[in-house]
């Protein structure tokens, strides 16, 4: 209410025609954008390979492709906007949530959503522990979280569930949520990313929620081999897909343009994320920093 919520502020003074657009697309389904990207396979492994035999670190896939998006919000903060009741918001924070088995053995064992922030400093390793502390503090040996706790007492009562999802909507549009909720609740973060090869699955478009302000969703897919052409010769080369849908009314396309070719850059060369960026944007009114995680 009055430009300022808990996961963010109103920003002013945009061009009219992303204005009008929130209008025109007022739900986030009106305007979901589909990309598809083909990250090099072989040098994200031959990185991964070559930090664990020279450093003895062990760095993922996807905490590549994460740490590659905290470093480019931190050069293109009109990526982390949302929509919320026709208005455009600059939110105060980075932060990204993936869903996990709560047992890896064992899938009928359920899952657990885990959400993290990160700060716009962060490197790889930094990125890499707070993912990694997330994941432990929700496997199947922990207690039931916050989410669990609330889902099981709406549902105990027949109708409870409709009518508290139903006022918490309406005070999401005013800003009026409370901010606990919003702080455990997936819905409400930069980017939502899943591991679908895991499963071995291939990379979805997955769509965005309508409910909160999820802005981007990242689906990493089973890796394929592409014919290529490299000089005189041809040969299959290894890529990992991943399939991204975008709320395209949160800035330009232009914006987007340069986020993805940031995306990319790092996604090729890791070696740049193990170093504090020089310089980070925000919005205007909007600087936020999180503790760096415990080695």
């Amino acid at each position: 209410m009055f430009g300022r919520r808990p996961d963010g502020r109103r920003i002013d003074g945009i061009d009219p025609v992303m204005k009008i657009t929130p209008y025109v697309m007022p739900m986030r389904c009106d305007a979901q954008v589909f990309l598809k990207h083909r990250a090099d396979l072989e040098l994200m492994s031959r990185y991964i390979r070559r930090q664990k035999k020279e450093k003895g670190e062990q760095i993922s896939y996807m905490q590549i492709v994460v740490a590659a998006y905290v470093r480019a919000i931190s050069r293109n903060p009109e990526i982390n906007r949302f929509i919320m009741n026709k208005q455009l918001f600059a939110r105060n924070n980075c932060s990204a949530a993936f869903t996990i088995l709560k047992d890896p053995g064992d899938a009928d064992k359920g899952e657990a959503v885990v959400k993290i922030k990160f700060d716009l400093t962060d490197t790889i390793y930094d990125v890499r522990d707070r993912m990694a502390a997330a994941v432990a503090a929700n496997r199947i040996d922990q207690p039931a979280g916050f989410v669990d706790k609330l889902l099981n007492f709406l549902f105990a009562v027949p109708g409870l569930a409709t009518v508290v999802v139903g006022l918490v909507r309406f005070l999401d549009r005013y800003g009026l949520a409370p901010g606990v909720l919003m702080e455990e609740l997936p819905f409400y973060v930069g980017m939502y990313i899943t591991n679908t090869a895991s499963i071995g699955l291939h990379d979805v478009n997955h769509h965005l929620y309508n409910w909160g302000n999820v802005g981007l969703f990242f689906g990493m897919g089973t890796p394929e081999k592409v014919a290529v052409v490299e000089g005189d010769k041809t040969r299959m080369k290894r890529y990992l897909p991943i399939g991204i849908t975008a709320d395209e009314r949160v800035c330009s396309g232009a914006h987007y343009g340069r986020f993805f070719a940031d995306m990319k850059r790092y996604l090729d060369h890791p070696e740049l994320l193990e170093t504090p960026p020089e310089k980070v944007r925000f919005d205007k009114n909007c600087e936020y920093h999180e503790a760096k995680p415990e080695a």
